[in-house]
């Protein structure tokens, strides 16, 4: 049996080393194929990101052992002009990332281990995180070289509102099932 628990983001920073080693499975192992050094920015990063407004985590725990988490919190107004985020203004225009984005609860990382994967644990983190999302409005964004995580995120009735280019590279921006937005996103392609 797997336990979905809401955490305070002190309380995640006690599962670290935890975190990391999921960090690293899933996203050192293709499609992603991340260097390890990016779970050690990701756990550094983790510092900072607790204390951001709106701050939400969950953890998955089977048998003691944390198989999975998740993170999210308030994407601010001015909109982040690191990371990935230009690619998001980009793809959506200024306007729709004003009015679909800012003030949303931003889905930052979801992460399970490939020992828990279908078994509907990456589901639960995720409604864990997302509840209590600002007007029911969330969102998240992944690579377009991930079909598995693009086929999750539509299964799990998130709206895709950005496509890839045609050489299927780049950011796909999804926008939650309760967000007012996901009506007006594009259908998938």
């Amino acid at each position: 049996m797997t336990d979905v628990q809401a955490l305070s983001g002190d309380a995640l920073l006690s599962h670290t080393a935890a975190l990391r080693s999921l960090y690293v499975d899933a996203f050192c192992a293709p499609p992603w194929n991340e260097d390890e050094s990016r779970a050690t920015e990701f756990t550094d990063r983790l510092l900072t990101d607790v204390r951001r407004p709106g701050f939400a985590a969950a953890v998955a725990v089977r048998e003691g052992e944390p198989v999975g988490f998740a993170t999210g919190w308030t994407t601010l107004d001015p909109f982040p002009g690191d990371r990935s985020y230009p690619q998001v203004v980009a793809a959506l225009g200024a306007r729709d990332t004003a009015d679909w984005l800012m003030g949303a609860r931003e889905i930052d990382t979801l992460v399970v281990s490939h020992a828990a994967h279908g078994t509907g644990v990456a589901s639960s983190l995720l409604r864990t995180v997302v509840a209590g999302a600002p007007g029911g409005r969330s969102w998240l964004l992944t690579s377009a070289g991930a079909p598995r995580a693009v086929a999750f995120y539509r299964r799990e009735g998130w709206a895709q509102v950005t496509h890839p280019s045609p050489d299927g590279k780049g950011i796909v921006v999804f926008l939650g099932p309760g967000h007012p937005g996901a009506a007006l996103a594009a259908e998938p392609l």
